[in-house]
């Protein structure tokens, strides 16, 4: 006889307990009454305009729970942590500070670390910069278990894809700067004629921000050590920090590095600023000017000192 046959006859006669049914009857989610309590925020791979190469591209989109009003959306080559905080500071800078963003377990929202590697420092605990970035603005990140928790997300995507790639063809775009411009002109509107709703209340949730360091909040953020002649190694590259009223010296202080969203470089030391830096580690002013690396003293001959 079958295992399923002997089964059945060992839960019939109450030897076997049955196992209980998986799921249960849910419920729809109300929305949110206010705008602002929930964003989503997610990237679509999908084919929004054909290339030879057969690629495929990522639409990144904030959507608000509430209204189905998209606050940004862009097209990117790969969604990462720098195009996630590009577009949340858009969002931040636009509408204000909202109370939770709902997103998926990618990598760059929450960490996949275990805290088992021996030449890793950072435990599963340590938060991500998506996760940092959120908890010094005071909002909260919400992670789904699976597509569904997040249907709304997805169901705005599936009509997306079977309406904005004819939009496209229509014009011929087929480079990311054109798409983009099409997005924030024609397509935004559009979807707010069509498929945005009025909130269930009257009010927002929205805060509006007036934070002067978002460039520090919406940046990489990495802790090194300074070296005893003052230096600091970050990706291969090596930041000389110059003299400074605050300490004759910066010789094994610990000190934070921020990889800013348009790839410059910062070293701050507590609410101070030490440095600025370009995509080539040379130090540069708050303007981008170049700034010499050696002092007067230092450019003199040997017989001259």
């Amino acid at each position: 006889v079958s295992y399923h046959w002997v089964k059945l006859a060992l839960q019939g006669a109450g030897l076997v307990a049955k196992a209980p049914r998986r799921g249960g009857h849910r419920l729809r989610r109300a929305r949110r009454p206010l705008p602002g309590m929930l964003l989503f925020q997610d990237a679509s791979t999908h084919a929004w305009w054909p290339t030879r190469e057969g690629s495929q591209q990522d639409l990144l989109v904030i959507l608000d729970d509430a209204t189905s009003e998209v606050y940004d959306a862009v097209f990117v080559p790969q969604e990462d942590t720098r195009s996630c905080l590009g577009q949340l500071r858009r969002t931040v800078e636009q509408q204000g500070v909202f109370c939770a963003l709902y997103t998926d377990k990618s990598s760059h929202f929450i960490t996949t670390r275990t805290g088992q590697s021996p030449h890793r420092p950072q435990t599963a605990t340590d938060p991500t910069q998506v996760q940092r970035a959120l908890q010094e603005l005071g909002s909260q990140l919400i992670c789904a278990n699976s597509p569904e928790a997040r249907g709304r997300m997805e169901r705005l995507f599936g009509t997306w894809q079977g309406r904005l790639p004819q939009e496209l063809a229509l014009r011929g775009i087929q480079d990311y700067t054109a798409a983009n411009r099409f997005l924030r002109q024609h397509w935004l509107a559009y979807h707010r004629r069509h498929w945005e709703v009025a909130a269930a209340q009257h009010g927002t949730a929205f805060v509006p921000c007036h934070r002067p360091d978002l460039d520090r909040i919406f940046a990489l953020q990495q802790e090194r050590t300074v070296a005893n002649d003052n230096t600091v190694q970050y990706a291969r590259l090596t930041l000389q920090l110059h003299p400074s009223a605050l300490r004759c010296s910066f010789a094994k202080c610990r000190v934070r590095v921020y990889e800013h969203l348009d790839g410059t470089l910062s070293i701050g030391y507590g609410p101070h600023t030490l440095g600025h830096y370009d995509l080539r580690g040379h130090a540069v002013n708050g303007n981008g000017r170049a700034v010499e690396t050696l002092n007067h003293h230092d450019n003199r001959t040997d017989h001259e000192l």
